[in-house]
């Protein structure tokens, strides 16, 4: 892949449930549900042999029992869980510093500059698999392929134990046949507007009119699809930075479930980090959300800003965005909002861009403010009207 970039996603295997089965010998071969046990109690991993009686995450525990009855139920360990999550990622990082990770069981590694000292894409991915089951006693699946998109899809091809590469160039055909499900951003109404247009597979959505597209979705939504559908995914591989962070976070008084009312919290915490890095003169280009599940699964999406800011509306806006990535498909108890990648407080500005330039700094004259009436009124005094009904 000389001149091109080797991506690598890297997942454990039935994570919790493969843990439950590590540390007890006589439950593997068998039906492995890692649940609540309560009545209200969720899925929050299945092994594939219980996976064949149909029980999948974050459903109902009450449910599964019924589909599963000789399946083994064990509550999660979730200390168990981040420590061998710890061990697995330090094998990684041995590797290559640009470690994303996703959740504790799934990691995006970037391994282009590693290929001279330890081979290509492939040959990484194979040792890595070969020393976290020799080292961990865990499996991982592995995609490789020169964009985030495709080794995503690629190592979920490759479940369980598997490994799949996309070739070097091989992107666009790799996607063709997929359904356009297998796209980030493309849920059940997205879908649905797609099929109404006859574009039921990638191949189909990559070749369409961006007009067409744009008339069922919008012209953003349209062009951000149609890039994915072509191969086109330049997101780089954010790691973890050791560096400090800013950020706020809310656990809920009770589980919220969707997008409309998850945003109004979102907003909130955005606001509130944005507030906390121009208290502490900070602004930053990394912005990481953070969504934890009823079941407490951990997920985590970063991106990565053009310039700096400590900006309540394009850290909200960021967050926003990859909130999108996020599968909503059961309550959520907790969300998160952190900035970090810090540069000076120093404003960019384009040359031959005023405008940007003129409305940035309104806008900070505009947090200054508002900063200084929130000083003296409380922190609540002056917010978004989003949030003129939110008690928090």
């Amino acid at each position: 892949m000389a001149g091109r970039r080797a991506i690598l996603h890297l997942d454990l295997d039935a994570f919790y449930a493969s843990v439950e089965q590590l540390d007890d010998p006589s439950l593997r071969g068998r039906p492995v549900v890692v649940a609540g046990p309560s009545a209200r109690g969720v899925v929050c991993a299945a092994s594939y042999e219980a996976r064949r009686f149909g029980v999948r995450s974050a459903m109902p525990t009450p449910r599964a029992r019924r589909l599963c009855p000789e399946g083994v139920f064990v509550p999660p360990r979730f200390p168990r869980y981040e420590e061998l999550s710890g061990r697995v990622f330090a094998i990684y990082r041995e590797y290559t510093p640009l470690v994303e990770p996703l959740s504790l069981d799934e990691a995006f590694l970037d391994v282009t500059a590693s290929a001279a000292l330890h081979g290509g894409g492939r040959a990484i991915a194979e040792t890595l698999r070969r020393r976290v089951r020799a080292e961990v006693g865990l499996t991982v699946s592995a995609g490789v392929a020169e964009v985030k998109l495709a080794a995503k899809i690629a190592s979920d091809l490759g479940k369980p134990d598997g490994l799949v590469e996309v070739p070097a160039g091989g992107t666009r055909a790799f996607l063709a046949p997929l359904p356009v499900s297998r796209l980030w951003g493309v849920g059940q109404v997205t879908g649905e507007a797609l099929a109404k247009l006859g574009l039921h597979h990638v191949g189909q959505l990559a070749a369409a009119p961006e007009a067409l597209v744009a008339g069922a979705l919008g012209s953003g939504p349209a062009r951000h699809l149609l890039a994915l559908a072509r191969g086109d995914d330049p997101r780089e591989v954010v790691p973890d930075e050791p560096s400090r962070s800013v950020g706020s976070e809310e656990t809920f008084e009770q589980d919220l479930a969707g997008r409309a009312a998850l945003l109004p919290r979102l907003l909130a915490q955005a606001e509130r980090t944005a507030r906390r890095l121009r208290e502490a003169g900070l602004r930053g280009r990394t912005v990481t959300l953070k969504v934890k599940y009823a079941d407490f699964t951990l997920v985590t999406r970063r991106c990565t800003l053009a310039a700096s800011t400590d900006d309540g509306a394009a850290v909200f806006a960021a967050a926003r965005e990859q909130l999108e990535r996020v599968e909503l498909d059961r309550p959520v108890r907790l969300v998160g909002v952190s900035v970090s990648g810090f540069e000076e407080r120093a404003e960019q500005l384009g040359l031959f861009e005023p405008r940007p330039a003129a409305d940035a700094a309104r806008r900070a004259a505009v947090n200054a403010a508002v900063d200084a009436v929130n000083r003296r009124f409380g922190p609540h005094a002056v917010r978004p009207a989003t949030l003129a009904d939110d008690d928090d």
